[in-house]
């Protein structure tokens, strides 16, 4: 009986020792948890005077004057295009402190640019090979051709990049608009820090296209270009069935270029990328420069930075000045006025031997090119 109670006893002990330490264990569980401290929210950004960006210069018209300005909009929602000094090269403001607040010029490379020329299949004999022979020879691994039809035979031959959008070769909305949402996302798959969109009659002069963007960082929200009108374009938007919302905006003509920085491409994402740009184009009714100017400066509110460095066949080209031409970003030729409208540069080549121009201003950048004409030496009498 002694046995039994003293067994009984060590088994209420064990007991007491189990209850107690599940008890120690339960204890922190039954304390009301301890308040978590907020973490601090970002400090919203203030627009001073340290934020706004003085625009890099032109070298075309010394008499401009620059303007600084951020992507503000107007009463009206319109946005005020931002024109670039003319004649000066500046370096753009930094903010203030001891972390700029501004990263304006970007170590930029020509591998860092996508370059997109739109042409057609039957514009690859007359337009296209004169590029290829040209300044797309100086940037083959860059520029990358978007086109309707298969061509075998030319990338053989010269080794370009030629994309075939299986897009229509109507020279239509829904055609142009088809190629240019290929353009972008081709451009987005590339990871490269600047998108420049131009046509088969543009010439790119790469020295100053690199000159230009590296003014600029490629995280900004920048969109470069020309206009083709003199006042900002009026859209409707087809918001609900039974009406429609009038907007305006400004647009960088196709015809003489634009370029984009990447920071900005991104942002324009959710109507433009893999095929939605096609989507919005119809909601606008409009062709694909004018949708481009659309999404950024109506959608976006970012301001369109108008240069006097690109040029289409739309003006009169034989007014730019003979010893600015070497300093433009584009150049162009035909179609103004039912005229020859080429340049007005001399060379080795003649009218006749170079119509377009477009040879003469690459054997004067690109002398050493094996085809271009080696200078006659003077003689002396």
């Amino acid at each position: 009986m002694h046995i039994a109670s003293v067994g009984v006893s060590k088994i209420c002990f064990l007991f007491s020792l189990a209850f107690c330490g599940l008890l120690l264990l339960l204890i922190p569980a039954l304390q009301p948890s301890v308040r978590q401290v907020d973490l601090p929210k970002p400090r919203p950004a203030q627009m001073g005077t340290s934020h706004r960006v003085r625009v890099p210069g032109d070298f075309l018209h010394a008499g401009d004057k620059e303007i600084i300005t951020g992507p503000k909009r107007s009463s009206a929602g319109l946005g005020k295009p931002i024109k670039t000094a003319l004649g000066a090269r500046r370096t753009p403001e930094r903010g203030v402190g001891g972390l700029s607040e501004y990263r304006s010029r970007d170590k930029l490379e020509l591998k860092d640019i996508f370059i997109a020329v739109k042409t057609t299949r039957k514009y690859h004999k007359s337009r296209l090979e004169l590029l290829i022979q040209t300044w797309v020879s100086q940037a083959k691994e860059q520029t990358y051709i978007f086109t309707d039809g298969d061509d075998k035979e030319l990338q053989v031959r010269t080794g370009a990049n030629i994309i075939n959008t299986n897009c229509s070769a109507a020279h239509t909305r829904q055609a142009l608009c088809c190629k240019m949402s290929v353009e972008y996302d081709k451009f987005i798959e590339s990871q490269r820090k600047w998108f420049c969109h131009v046509d088969d009659d543009n010439y790119v002069i790469l020295p100053s296209l690199l000159r230009l963007l590296s003014s600029y960082h490629h995280s900004q929200d920048i969109y470069l270009g020309r206009p083709s009108l003199d006042h900002p374009i009026e859209a409707a938007e087809r918001v609900k069935s039974d009406g429609s919302v009038s907007v305006k905006f400004w647009f960088a003509t196709g015809g003489a270029g634009f370029c984009i920085s990447r920071g900005l491409a991104l942002k324009m994402s959710p109507w433009a990328s893999l095929g939605n740009f096609i989507s919005t184009a119809e909601k606008i009714r409009l062709p694909d420069d004018c949708t481009i100017g659309y999404i950024i400066e109506a959608l976006l509110e970012v301001t369109l930075t108008h240069t006097y460095l690109f040029h289409s066949h739309l003006e009169n080209l034989q007014k730019l000045p003979t010893d600015t031409v070497l300093e433009q970003v584009t150049l162009s030729y035909g179609g103004f006025e039912n005229r020859r409208n080429v340049v007005n540069i001399a060379g080795e080549l003649s009218l006749t031997e170079d119509p377009t121009r477009f040879k003469t201003v690459h054997c004067l950048l690109y002398p050493d090119t094996e085809w271009c004409p080696k200078l006659k030496p003077q003689h002396k009498n």
